[in-house]
């Protein structure tokens, strides 16, 4: 996938968070709170790829546990193993970010 492509993904996924957030009764704040303090947005257009691929990654797991937590049964698979995937992307500076 190209960085433009990747952008494109993260700005959808973004919104996708905003509309689901009005949807939904909880709103999921302890949900996205490892993709706040990854401080990439899609509109950082200068941030690498490998950034933007960990931000959709971080991004899209917080989508799922929105999900899971509002009676959409089966993701807490899905959650698990793009939190496994967003590891391998993670610098140690970025894990020492994200726990902390």
């Amino acid at each position: 996938m190209q960085k433009d492509e990747l952008i494109q993904l993260h700005t959808f996924l973004l919104q996708l968070k905003t509309h689901l957030e009005d949807m939904v009764e909880n709103d999921g704040s302890c949900a996205f709170q490892a993709y706040y303090k990854l401080d990439v947005t899609p509109y950082q257009v200068y941030k690498s790829k490998r950034e933007h691929k960990l931000a959709v990654f971080k991004l899209s797991k917080g989508i799922a546990d929105l999900l899971a937590d509002n009676d959409c049964p089966g993701l807490e698979k899905i959650s698990c193993r793009l939190d496994l995937m967003s590891e391998r992307f993670m610098t140690n500076k970025e894990k020492e970010l994200v726990q902390a």
